[in-house]
């Protein structure tokens, strides 16, 4: 019994998307269009800062792995090396 409710009930909601599909109308109410237009808004926000941190992180990347000028960039390594630390 209760898979037949369920059933219907599915049933009842691909009826009520496919007919404000056919009337070219997908949102019922203006909150509807307003959720719709914040949830968009948020999802383009992420999608910017995540290329903008992608594209930071690229350039923090391509600038450590090259040196124009060794004597300012790459310095040799300073300190005494720990040789307890040796296997």
């Amino acid at each position: 019994a209760a898979f037949s409710t369920h059933s219907s009930y599915l049933e009842n909601e691909i009826h009520n998307f496919l007919s404000r599909l056919a009337r070219k109308r997908f949102f019922e109410t203006e909150w509807d269009v307003a959720a719709f237009a914040i949830f968009f808004i948020f999802v383009g926000k992420c999608i910017a800062q995540h290329e903008a941190c992608t594209r930071q992180l690229l350039l923090v990347l391509g600038l450590a792995g090259s040196c124009p000028n060794p004597s300012n960039l790459c310095s040799p390594p300073t300190g005494i090396d720990n040789l307890a630390m040796q296997p």
